[in-house]
Order: C-alpha cells, then structure tokens, then sequence
C-alpha cells in the first residue's frame, strides 16, 4: 500500500557562508537519497530549516542545485531554543512509498546524532 512516509536528517556547517550550507546540504541530502533509494518523482515536499545562525543562503536552493527543479520545497528558521544545536541544518522529506515506516532511514551528520534521542536538552 502506499503511503505518504516522513524521512528526517540533519547536520551541522561550518561557517554561515553560502557555500558551506549548500555544500552540507546537498552532504546530507545525498545520504538521504541513497539511503533511502529515493526517487524524485515519489517526493511529495521537501522542509528545510536552518538555525537562526544561518543566514547566508536557503538550504533549499541545494536541492535545486541537484536538480530537483519541480518539487516542492520550503524553507524556515528553527525555534531558538537556548541550550540547543547551533549551525545546524535539517530536512523532513515527504515520501510517497510503499515502504513501512520501520524501513524509512533517517541520516544524521557531523554532530546531530543526539538529535535522534528527541532533541538536545540544554546544558
């Protein structure tokens, strides 16, 4: 049967430059792709967010750069939570398969691994 699956990563940039967020981006983009044998017509919308510390450029245009020219894609700031992750990108991708959710991989890079416990809690 199939379903419309929500696929996560995230990762971390170096510096708030344009091209350090669309180097990570398309990064962690990439894996998620392979890891999850997307097919770009089966992708539903894309969400991106940055960490108001990233204001350089839109994570999104990465997914342009790789020629997603006909998907949707949106992006947004994080919630400034104190204690949380700085510099940090994320991506929900919304994917139509027949795949159940116990095989969707969400892929998590350079430092965003706690994100997958449910958050980073301050310090």
């Amino acid at each position: 049967m199939l379903a419309c699956r929500g696929i996560r990563g995230a990762t971390t940039v170096a510096e708030n430059t344009d091209a350090a967020i669309y180097e990570a981006t398309r990064e962690l983009l990439a894996q998620m792709i392979d890891a999850n044998d997307l097919v770009q017509a089966n992708v539903a919308a894309v969400w991106f967010t940055a960490t108001p510390d990233l204001d350089a450029a839109f994570p999104a245009a990465a997914a342009r750069q790789l020629g997603w020219t006909s998907t949707a894609l949106m992006d947004a700031v994080e919630i400034p939570v104190p204690g949380s992750l700085e510099r940090c990108i994320r991506i929900l991708v919304l994917y139509n398969t027949e795949k159940a959710q116990e095989e969707i991989v969400n892929v998590y890079l350079h430092g965003t691994e706690a994100l997958r416990l449910g958050g980073l809690q301050p310090t």
